[in-house]
C-alpha cells in the first residue's frame, strides 16, 4: 500500500511539473520546436485538433497508434526544427490551407473553402482539388521522413450511416490519389474517417457546415526522422 501512495505521489508531482512547464510564459512565447522540448511527453494535442472529444467514435483503426508519442529533449528540438520548415513550406505552397504545427505533428486543414473539396455527394478528386493536392505531393517528396494520416468528415446532413461512408470514401479517394495517381508509397499512408460525428462548427448554418466538410491531412515524424533526430542528440 506504502508503494501505491508512493508512485502516486511521483504521479502527482510530475503532472502538476508539466502543467507548470506548459502555462509558463517562456512556454506560452516558445516556437514549436522548443515546446517539444519542453512538454516532452505530455503531447497528444494532435488528436484534439483532428476530432476534439470525439475519440473513439468511428473510423477504421486507432488512430493515436499512427501519431504516435510526442519526442522530449534535445532530438524534440531537432524534430520540432525539421517540422517548422515542413509547415512553413506548406503554408507557403498553399496559401488556402490551414496549417497547425501540434506536438511533432503537422494538421493540415481542408475544407470548401481551402483548396480540397467535393461535390455534393461525391467523392471524385475534382481538377481543383488535384491541383491543391499536386503542390502538396510535391512538399511529401521534399520532405520523405514523415508519416501521412487523411482524416475524413462530413457535415450533418443526411443519416449518419451514409455520412460515414461518404468521408471513408472522400478520404480513401486523398489517399489514393498521393498514392495511386502521384506514386507515394503506401506503406506511409494511412487513412480514417469520422463522419458527422467530430464537427468542428455549427452544422445549423451552410458556413458552419461547409466548414464541417473537410478533409485532415496530418504529418507525423516517421522513425527514420526519430532515429536519426537522437543519434545527432547523443552526438553520433
Amino acid at each position: 500500500m506504502k508503494k501505491i501512495f508512493k508512485r502516486l505521489g511521483i504521479f502527482l508531482v510530475s503532472l502538476s511539473l508539466v502543467f507548470a512547464f506548459s502555462s509558463c510564459e517562456a512556454t506560452k512565447n516558445a516556437n514549436n520546436k522548443q515546446k517539444g522540448a519542453v512538454i516532452g511527453a505530455a503531447g497528444g494535442a494532435i488528436l484534439g485538433a483532428i476530432i476534439g472529444n470525439n475519440v473513439g467514435k468511428g473510423g477504421n483503426g486507432e488512430i493515436g497508434a499512427v501519431i504516435g508519442g510526442v519526442v522530449g529533449g534535445a532530438a524534440g528540438i531537432i524534430i520540432g526544427d525539421k517540422m517548422d520548415k515542413n509547415a512553413q513550406k506548406i503554408e507557403e505552397e498553399i496559401p488556402g490551407a490551414v496549417v497547425e504545427r501540434v506536438d511533432d505533428g503537422i494538421v493540415v486543414t481542408f475544407d470548401e473553402n481551402s483548396g480540397v473539396n467535393f461535390d455534393t455527394n461525391k467523392y471524385n478528386i475534382n481538377e481543383a482539388s488535384r491541383a491543391t493536392l499536386d503542390k502538396l505531393t510535391d512538399i511529401l517528396i521534399e520532405f520523405p521522413d514523415t508519416d501521412v494520416l487523411v482524416v475524413g468528415h462530413t457535415d450533418s446532413v443526411g443519416s449518419e450511416e451514409y455520412n460515414m461512408t461518404l468521408s471513408k470514401n472522400r478520404a480513401e479517394a486523398v489517399t489514393n490519389y498521393f498514392t495511386g495517381v502521384k506514386g507515394l508509397s503506401p506503406g506511409r499512408f494511412s487513412t480514417n474517417w469520422f463522419g458527422e460525428t467530430s464537427p468542428v462548427a455549427t452544422n445549423e448554418t451552410a458556413e458552419g457546415r461547409a466548414q464541417n466538410r473537410r478533409v485532415n491531412i496530418v504529418l507525423v515524424p516517421n522513425e527514420k526522422m526519430k532515429e536519426e533526430a537522437q543519434k545527432e542528440a547523443d552526438g553520433n
